[in-house]
């Protein structure tokens, strides 16, 4: 084994206008094949890696500094950028407004 806990990033929006508020409610971004709700089945792709998905697992064991790519995604998904949403299995905001 790799570790014996595992450390998740996990990217959510709102639509709150007050993210701090604590009523807003946060919306999960689901990847392709990255780990996620449980009651979902797990994603079979062998030999192959979803590259994002891979990289996501890496970056729960560092800071965003040290994976700058991060922030830039996160952009692109407030920006509901067509090419970045298209990397996810989930757009919580499709037919809404931006978070």
């Amino acid at each position: 084994s790799i570790t014996k806990e595992r450390t998740e990033v996990i990217l959510q929006g709102t639509s709150s206008l007050d993210p701090n508020d604590p009523t807003a409610v946060w919306e999960e971004y689901d990847f392709k094949c990255k780990p996620g709700a449980l009651s979902r089945r797990p994603c079979f792709i062998s030999p192959y890696h979803y590259r994002l998905d891979w990289l996501m697992w890496f970056a729960a064991f560092q800071t965003y500094e040290q994976n700058e790519w991060i922030i830039h995604l996160a952009g692109k998904l407030l920006a509901q950028e067509e090419e970045a949403l298209s990397l996810m299995a989930t757009n919580p905001f499709a037919g809404r407004e931006p978070p």
